[in-house]
């Protein structure tokens, strides 16, 4: 938030000595430190932001690379026990026939993590790097990291849901693999690397410029 000072000029309302709550939003003085109105920190910005974004988003890295080896799916039936990968499950689907499906898993499974991988690195390198990219886009590709990281447990709901109702006893069995694991755990340290992210930043970033 800012107002309009002399000469036409965007004022933040760091320059006016000013820090919202980043709970409740109710303004303070700068010098406060805890807001009058829900009792949470006040901090104008986050001095470690950069350092939680990095570690959060090379543990989601680091969690991703075995959900794609590993089996997320193992199926046995009275004849024989087989191992799905996601990009295998997706070759199966798409054999079948089932293109929509594979298109969805595919999406949700690999473009999508992969686009927020690059898109908070892209955000990360862009603060720190000061760059004079358009504060507006990079903006809207962080509410758009955030609003998908909501989307990104299709997968896990799927497994958890087979591994329930396949349950046949001797005839058939559906459990999770090692994937399933690694891919939740990616999922989630990517929302904290996205939570992390101090958004304000990337305005500082282009008013050292000006």
């Amino acid at each position: 938030m800012g107002s309009i000072g002399q000469g036409g000029a965007l004022t933040t309302a760091r320059e006016a000595g000013l820090v919202a709550c980043q709970r409740c939003g109710q303004v303070h003085a700068m010098q406060d430190t805890i807001c009058k109105r829900c009792s949470g920190a006040l901090q104008s910005r986050d001095t470690e932001s950069l350092q939680k974004v990095w570690a959060w988003l090379l543990a989601g890295m680091i969690a991703y690379l075995p959900a794609n080896l590993y089996p997320m799916l193992l199926t046995s039936t009275l004849t024989e026990r087989s191992e799905s990968t996601i990009i295998g499950g997706v070759v199966e689907l798409v054999e079948y026939g089932s293109l929509g499906i594979a298109a969805i898993v595919f999406i949700a499974s690999v473009m999508i993590p992969v686009g927020k991988f690059i898109a908070i690195a892209y955000l990360a390198i862009s603060v720190q790097r000061r760059s004079m990219a358009s504060q507006h886009e990079r903006h809207k590709a962080y509410e758009v990291v955030e609003f998908i990281g909501r989307w990104s447990m299709i997968d896990v709901f799927v497994v958890a849901i087979l591994s329930a109702l396949v349950q046949l006893d001797t005839i058939a069995t559906i459990n999770p693999g090692i994937a399933a694991v690694s891919f939740a755990l990616s999922v989630i340290f990517t929302m904290l690397s996205a939570q992390a992210f101090d958004s304000r930043l990337i305005w500082d970033a282009d008013r050292t410029q000006q």
